[in-house]
């Protein structure tokens, strides 16, 4: 899957070998987009394609390979297949010829285990139409919708479309707000980004550029300057800021210049809120304070990147957390969207970024087998807070506050 995929929704396309699954994404998009064959298990690693769904906007139609599939190599595709359920936003299940049992049962349970939207298409009408036994069937497993059609004749492919909008979560789609909810007309923030050896040359990281248009759709103003300028600022100008947003790894010196009845929070911190289990990393965090030597930590980056000695998460995260615990401690990095290599139960603590390259779909889905493992789970930006001993002030902006979609 791609590491950042903006607002669009993904749909998984999910069924046995051979019941229509490349046909009826190019029915969907109009476009000879996948690998069309009679003989089954044509479809190897998950094929994507865009199309454009009239009231949600940009979609991405992900074709799987059959779940029924044989052989050593069958079964490296049904991994990727499963894999896939991690970060996609809504599921299609298609059967034909009234073929409904084990393999359709098992997509069904990890569509539930995964919270993963999902609706029912019956292929291939013009071949076989439904069976009442298989109707019944589904209906005594699922009440998911449920649609009979044919990629062949079109028969109900307008109902095909319709349902699948009401099946794809308005979350997938709707944007949210970093401060929408928390500033008002012609508030100021100021927004403190500092420039080293990782900001791109010439332009700003995407956390930085996306906090900037958020408060100018909120009719709010906007100072942006280094952390070097902050001290200066507050000293010779009597303007305040409604609130100061600053990069994490500057913290400690900033919440040091930066009036205490100024609000005061982070950019990872803001994207932990608006992408993550907001709660469970506050309560996550504390975990630091317990650690003890040996313990393993897992550190989840949401994008791949050049690596470099001030690389926050592989370096500076890492050696502030042994500095402040006193600990001997073991990290592991896992990049993108990688499965982890390590069982999960391996870890004490697992650390997210702030997943501006990835959906909040896709942040809680990387940290669902920790949370159900009971191992605590916290944030780039939560935990630097922490450490710096100002957590309870950088979340007092949205303490109480909910996130909703601008």
């Amino acid at each position: 899957m791609s590491k950042g995929k903006d607002l669009k929704p993904h749909i998984g396309i999910y069924g046995r070998r051979n019941v229509g699954k490349s046909s009826f994404i190019n029915a969907l998009t109009g476009v000879e987009v996948a690998i069309v064959s009679e003989i089954a298990g044509t479809t190897t690693d998950p094929v994507k394609k865009s199309m454009e769904i009239f009231g949600i906007g940009p979609a991405i139609l992900v074709d799987t390979a059959g779940i029924d599939d044989v052989g050593d190599l069958g079964e490296k595709r049904i991994e990727k297949t499963l894999q896939t359920l991690q970060h996609i936003d809504a599921a299609i299940l298609l059967i034909s010829e009234n073929n409904f049992g084990l393999f359709e049962q098992m997509l069904i349970k990890e569509f539930q285990h995964y919270k993963v939207d999902f609706m029912i298409v019956h292929n291939k009408e013009d071949i076989e139409t439904l069976a009442d036994v298989t109707l019944h069937q589904i209906k005594k497993i699922t009440n998911a919708p449920f649609v009979s059609s044919s990629v062949k004749t079109s028969k109900n492919f307008a109902e095909v479309i319709e349902t699948l909008k009401l099946t794809i979560p308005q979350t997938a789609y709707q944007k949210s707000t970093l401060f929408g909810d928390i500033i008002q007309k012609n508030d100021i923030v100021m927004l403190i980004t500092p420039v080293d050896s990782e900001a791109p040359d010439g332009r700003m990281i995407l956390p930085q550029a996306m906090a900037i248009r958020d408060v100018l759709d909120h009719n709010g103003v906007n100072i942006v300057l280094k952390e070097t300028e902050v001290e200066h600022f507050f000293k010779h100008n009597t303007i305040k800021p409604k609130l100061v947003v600053t990069d994490s790894q500057a913290f400690d010196y900033v919440s040091k210049v930066v009036p205490n009845d100024v609000q005061l929070t982070g950019f990872s911190v803001a994207y932990a809120r608006m992408r993550g289990p907001f709660e469970e990393y506050i309560s996550g965090v504390r975990k630091i304070s317990d650690l003890k030597d040996g313990d393993r930590i897992l550190i989840l980056e949401s994008c791949v990147h050049q690596v470099s000695c001030e690389d926050i998460g592989r370096f500076k995260i890492p050696n502030w957390i042994r500095k402040f615990s006193g600990k001997q401690l073991e990290f592991d990095v896992t990049p993108g969207l990688s499965p982890v290599e390590k069982p999960i139960t391996d870890y004490q603590l697992v650390i997210q970024c702030g997943g501006c390259m990835i959906t909040k779909k896709q942040v809680h889905s990387r940290l669902k087998a920790a949370l159900d493992a009971g191992i605590p789970v916290t944030n780039y930006g939560i935990a630097i807070a922490y450490m710096n001993g100002i957590l309870d002030r950088a979340v007092e902006p949205f303490v109480g506050v909910k996130v909703k979609s601008s």
